[in-house]
């Protein structure tokens, strides 16, 4: 590797879980470095499907440690059951399974507050995912946040809760919530401190010995980049930031530390929640991807909105997180269509434009300029090899490339471990 980070390149839902799980068979170490349950990565393995929200992908991957570092937002009741889940599936966590002291935890009033919040907005909601994801990245900022490490801490705990809690449920109250009772919330917490106790330890000192060791770690992104918060799309992204860089103050990686960025893409584009979609498909071709790709959340099980692979955007993320390599997934989605459209530019106030314009209400007001590709008809799914591809699609594949500036070195053609086509940069 030695250190390499993967990142969504679209809006999220791109398939990183499975990359991850692939890249992890010849990893160390395995991180995952932002984000929180907000995120839903699954990995199918022979006939189970795995779904994880706050532990890296790797984890199946038997030699690998992994890591949730302090830039994650971790809620400990979802990783409590999570944890169990993986047990009682035999993956074995002991020893494997670190969680840093440093990250932030989510408390049910957040998530209260998530939900409030977006009832509130009315029309103009966000679409969150009501995990709380918004409020405790408030909190973490305000110096209102609870820490993992707090949790070894009763004192301190109860110290730092009633004083949150002073002001929170306040706001609960006033926007129509109910109060949250801190000593059963205390009591709550200590329980799952005891569940969580052997798992947490600083992960910086893990990665850092690693890296200097010249062991293969491999960072391990949430979300889409289109979510980050500064270069996404504002105010319809997420708390925190989405990018390849974030592995500096979300695991304590250091730029020239990082070796390669993979970004994945869907071989079209999703979206979940509210916010602008170009290429957003409103008809029965858009059924016919979202029944046959699966494209329900699986975090939240909302339908996602789907739409034609949209190359400035894809071009606009890759630029932007360094990326020298892609993987491309669901490909076998668009096996049936007889006619495939991409994205190549916009009519932005008459002019064509072939930069994706960062601002939102730009991006929200372009006409799409598409270029039409014949479809290929034919199943793709039990392919694996490039040169096995109907020539339609490896034309499709080629086009992409070309016009997102960076190799394709892996297609996901099917939702199986091993669905998969390894390509060299080379095109073979």
């Amino acid at each position: 590797m030695p250190v390499t980070v993967v990142v969504g390149l679209q809006w999220g839902d791109e398939g990183k879980g499975r990359i991850v799980d692939l890249l992890a068979k010849d990893a160390d170490v395995v991180a995952r470095f932002n984000a929180g349950p907000n995120a839903g990565h699954t990995v199918v393995i022979g006939q189970q499907k795995h779904v994880l929200h706050l532990v890296p992908a790797g984890i199946f991957q038997p030699k690998t440690t992994c890591l949730i570092a302090n830039g994650t937002v971790v809620d400990p009741f979802v990783l409590i059951d999570e944890l169990t889940t993986l047990q009682n599936a035999g993956v074995r966590l002991d020893g494997r399974l670190w969680v840093s002291p440093r990250c932030h935890i989510i408390l049910p009033y957040h998530k209260q507050l998530d939900r409030l919040h977006e009832e509130m907005k009315g029309s103009g909601r966000t679409g969150t995912t009501g995990r709380g994801i918004g409020p405790v990245h408030a909190d973490k900022v305000s110096y209102l946040g609870l820490r993992v490490g707090d949790l070894s801490r009763p004192d301190v705990l109860r110290q730092r809760l009633n004083i949150g809690l002073g002001i929170k449920n306040r706001l609960l109250v006033a926007l129509g919530g109910e109060a949250v009772h801190a000593g059963q919330l205390w009591q709550e917490l200590q329980n799952a401190a005891a569940r969580l106790a052997p798992y947490v330890r600083e992960t910086y000192p893990i990665l850092q010995e690693a890296i200097g060791q010249g062991r293969n770690v491999l960072m391990a992104g949430a979300n889409g980049v289109l979510l980050d918060n500064d270069f996404g799309t504002y105010p319809f992204c997420t708390a925190a930031t989405t990018l390849a860089s974030g592995v500096g103050h979300g695991a304590g990686v250091a730029p020239r530390q990082v070796d390669h960025v993979v970004g994945v893409l869907k071989a079209y584009t999703t979206r979940v929640g509210a916010g602008p979609f170009p290429t957003e498909l409103a008809d029965a071709t858009g059924e016919h991807i979202r029944a046959r790709g699966a494209e329900f959340g699986a975090t939240t099980g909302r339908p996602r909105r789907c739409g034609w692979f949209d190359a400035p955007l894809a071009r606009f993320a890759a630029q932007l997180n360094g990326c020298d390599r892609l993987s491309l997934t669901k490909l076998d989605v668009l096996d049936d269509l007889p006619v495939i459209r991409v994205a190549t530019s916009y009519l932005l106030n008459g002019q064509e434009v072939r930069e994706f314009p960062i601002d939102t209400d730009d991006l929200a007001k372009v006409e799409v300029i598409y270029e039409e590709m014949p479809g290929w008809k034919k199943s793709t799914g039990t392919l694996r090899s490039f040169s096995e591809l109907p020539a339609a699609a490896r034309r499709y594949v080629d086009r992409l490339e070309e016009l997102v500036g960076v190799p394709i070195t892996q297609i996901a053609v099917g939702p199986e471990r091993d669905a998969i086509i390894e390509r060299g940069k080379g095109g073979a």
